[in-house]
């Protein structure tokens, strides 16, 4: 079979035209490493792809073919029959009740010719949330100072920031993502390349909360804690370092000492992560013991196997499974207390948090995954306006042939690992859901070609998670989208992602409130971008310069956008232009969800994150400049409520 009728069958668009109306055509040995990565992706002959059932009114599906008639079907559930029928016409009038959930459809025409296909049925939308309108306060955990935490913010210091949130009048607290790392290069701290996005990093528990740790168990623990407080950054080596020793020593206590009582609490976690869990935890331990990536294991290590992790777990390796377990039951039970907290205080939203677009190739879901996910494509972008040679962004994401061959519970399971702990989730890179730009390894990105994703069943699995955890999905939709790609996300309940400082005319002219969605979140500016003070200030210019970044925007344009946000202002009856006043606007806005940073409220000029760069900028390492229980008399409280009255007065505070 030539390369282009694969590319075809596997949904690869090797020719399309990028954002610079260039005509690019991959590489024919790109075109055929890609190919080779991907999995076998079926060619169905009843239907067209993967059947999505919508549970509103009298679903019915066309088919593409009926074959020999009639043509039997039979739907299946963890292996058992829910539902059966035949039908004599090109289409299937699905019978009312159907459970919601991933299910495999088997058809069979009277000649016996067969074929399994996928089939989602899904609620007609996703949870839309139980409020009019609200605002959340957008925080960088690791950045938050306290007075007791072991140099980075954690989920003690989470449950404060929720009290802090409820006194400013917030409706929840947005986080960056909490996805595992690797706990062996604690300096590798972006929050956006994870080991994994089932599990949670630990580097966020506060270890003096678990009940079996004792200071005297880690000598010199609160001296050391007290000088990793101190500095303007994160030291997450060191930190990382007394967070390990003092996770083993409670651990060891845990072991030795613990009630029944904890241990009910500890066994009934494990059985409800399940396999999952189990995976993980003996993932961790062999890659400690081998120091190099799974695919250089020894070969009976390579694919994960539920029979060989149980000889591992039951062996001489059986204490360190149980402590990587216990460690995720430690800080899932630390997260979820934040997240009861937040509901016992009566906001609705509660935790916010941000799921990453694709993993590293060397962590626990690329090994988990190996037909899901492809450790030889990376996720990324072609050649803009900003980036002229494309984007590799070093991340392994979800493919459409082996996510179709699982029903989809892969993704599923991705979605659920988040939504357990939130009110709202924001998907990165929702356009990954239609199709992704994919880079194969050894190329650079401007050779990468445009994959194709099921896009129906993937919005169906998401309002079906959404519906069961009754969280708001949010996309990020940020940039050129395909034509109709917003109108269907928003059909699914799935709610875009804006913002002001993108939301301008072809002129540069900030659009007005009645342009804002409802059914969106938006905000003044993202991690990426400056913040307000440094961009009013020019600061973010600046510092882009001085690392040889090309900020994209020359110091008079600059001048002439802050013109137009007085004149945006101006338009609303707002006449000044601090921070309270921008919010005063955006506050106005149909959106039905807006966040508000911390580091904005507290005028902190450097942004968490400059992309494009790795060590030239302190990313995700700076802290904020004060300490949690400082923060408070920090904000203009009366101004910050003055320009969120407008959601207050809707219900949403």
């Amino acid at each position: 079979m030539d390369l282009i009728t694969q590319a075809r069958i596997k949904g690869v668009q090797s020719e399309f035209i990028d954002a610079l109306g260039k005509l690019r055509v991959t590489d024919p040995v790109a075109l055929k490493s890609i190919l080779d990565a991907l999995p076998e992706k079926r060619v169905y002959r009843f239907v067209g792809g993967p059947v999505v059932v919508r549970a509103l009114g009298h679903p019915r599906t066309e088919l593409a073919a009926i074959g020999a008639p009639p043509l039997q079907w039979k739907l299946a559930a963890n292996g058992k029959s829910i539902a059966q029928g035949e039908t004599r016409e090109p289409v299937i009038a699905w019978p009312a009740g159907l459970p919601l959930g991933y299910h495999r459809l088997t058809l069979t025409d009277a000649e016996g010719v067969t074929e399994e296909v996928p089939m989602i049925v899904a609620p007609e939308r996703a949870f839309g949330g139980d409020f009019d309108r609200g605002w959340l306060l957008a925080v960088q955990l690791y950045s938050v100072r306290s007075n007791r935490n072991w140099g980075i913010g954690d989920f003690t210091d989470l449950a404060d920031l929720v009290r802090l949130a409820k006194q400013l009048g917030a409706d929840g607290v947005g986080l960056n993502p909490l996805h595992v790392l690797f706990d062996d290069h604690p300096a590798d701290c972006s929050p956006y390349s994870p080991n994994s996005r089932l599990f949670l990093n630990p580097l966020y528990i506060d270890v003096a909360a678990i009940p079996e740790f004792a200071p005297d168990l880690v000598p010199d623990a609160a001296a050391t804690a007290a000088r990793l407080r101190e500095g303007d950054r994160v030291p997450y080596a060191d930190m990382a370092a007394l967070k390990w020793l003092g996770l083993r020593a409670a651990f060891n206590s845990f072991v030795t000492s613990a009630s029944e009582a904890r241990r009910r609490e500890f066994d009934a976690f494990r059985a409800a992560r399940g396999p999952l869990l189990s995976r993980f935890a003996c993932f961790e331990v062999l890659r400690h013991r081998f120091t190099a990536p799974w695919w250089e294991w020894p070969v009976e290590w390579q694919k994960p196997d539920d029979a060989t992790c149980a000889a591992l777990r039951n062996g001489s390796d059986k204490r360190d499974v149980e402590f990587v377990e216990f460690v995720q039951w430690t800080a899932d039970s630390q997260l979820h207390a934040a997240k009861e907290l937040a509901s016992q205080l009566g906001m609705p939203v509660g935790l916010y948090l941000d799921v990453a677009v694709g993993v590293q190739s060397n962590g626990f879901d690329a090994w988990n995954e190996q037909m899901a996910i492809s450790r030889h494509l990376a996720v990324g972008a072609p050649p803009d306006v900003l980036n002229t040679v494309g984007q590799d962004w070093g991340l392994a994401g979800f493919n459409a042939g082996g996510l179709e061959a699982q029903s989809f519970v892969p993704f599923a399971d991705m979605l659920a690992a988040s939504m357990r702990h939130a009110g709202a989730i924001r998907l990165d890179h929702v356009l990954g859901l239609k199709r992704l730009y994919l880079v194969p390894r050894g190329f650079k990105p401007d050779n990468g070609a445009y994959v194709q994703m099921p896009f129906e069943a993937l919005l169906a699995a998401v309002a079906c998670e959404s519906a069961a955890h009754k969280c708001i999905v949010i996309g990020e939709d940020l940039g050129t989208v395909p034509e109709g790609f917003r109108e269907t996300m928003q059909d699914f309940g799935i709610w875009s992602y804006l913002v002001m400082m993108f939301e301008r005319d072809d002129a540069g002219h900030f659009r007005n409130v009645d342009h804002y969605r409802p059914n969106a979140l938006v905000t003044l500016n993202t991690h990426d971008l400056s913040t307000y003070a440094g961009w009013r200030s020019f600061s973010d210019l600046k510092m882009k310069l001085s690392l040889g970044i090309d900020p994209g925007e020359s110091e008079q344009a600059r001048w002439d956008a802050l013109g137009r946000l007085d004149e945006i202002l101006r338009q609303n009856g707002i006449n000044a232009n601090d921070l309270y006043s921008v919010l005063a606007f955006l506050s106005r806005t149909p959106s039905r969800l807006l966040a508000v940073s911390l580091e904005d409220l507290l005028g902190v000029i450097d942004q968490p994150n400059i992309p494009g760069t790795i060590d030239e900028h302190p990313n995700w390492r700076q802290r904020l400049p004060v300490t949690l229980d400082k923060i408070a008399s920090k904000v203009d409280l009366a101004a910050l409520k003055a320009a969120t009255r407008e959601r207050s007065l809707t219900g949403g505070s």
